[in-house]
């Protein structure tokens, strides 16, 4: 299934927040080619530009993300857990989310060479996004 995957780069840095669980969706967080907004009884979690982020906000900096091409099928099995075991044999630490139609493998920017080299290696093709 890996050699049929293709992945792209998206060309923003990304920060992973974390508010309050009570908190409401905040306007700073909108914009740029990625958002997510996942709400918990324990937590309110954003992933967006890292640009965005006001300084006063529990973040964790220096993420970049990539997109699985999709639209994927929900009967799929197996392709997170093809991207995390490729990068987990690297050593490389992911944060995953899935849309409806994809799925996205997010990799601190200092270890983004070596998960790019790694996914390459288990046979996926890798692309960048353009702006």
């Amino acid at each position: 299934m890996t050699t049929s995957l293709h992945l792209t780069l998206l060309s923003t840095e990304y920060a992973v927040c974390q508010l309050p669980p009570e908190a409401e969706s905040p306007a700073w967080a909108r914009g740029g080619e990625l958002l997510s907004f996942t709400r918990t009884v324990d937590e309110f979690s954003i992933v967006c530009s890292s640009a965005l982020v006001p300084a006063n906000v529990k973040a964790e900096m220096g993420w970049r993300a990539l997109k699985v091409a999709g639209p994927l099928e929900f009967s799929l099995v197996g392709i997170l857990a093809s991207l995390a075991s490729a990068l987990a044999n690297a050593g490389v630490s992911i944060f995953a989310l899935s849309t409806f139609d994809t799925d996205y493998i997010l990799v601190k920017s200092d270890t983004l060479d070596r998960a790019l080299a790694a996914l390459k290696e288990a046979g996926f093709r890798i692309g960048e996004m353009n702006k």
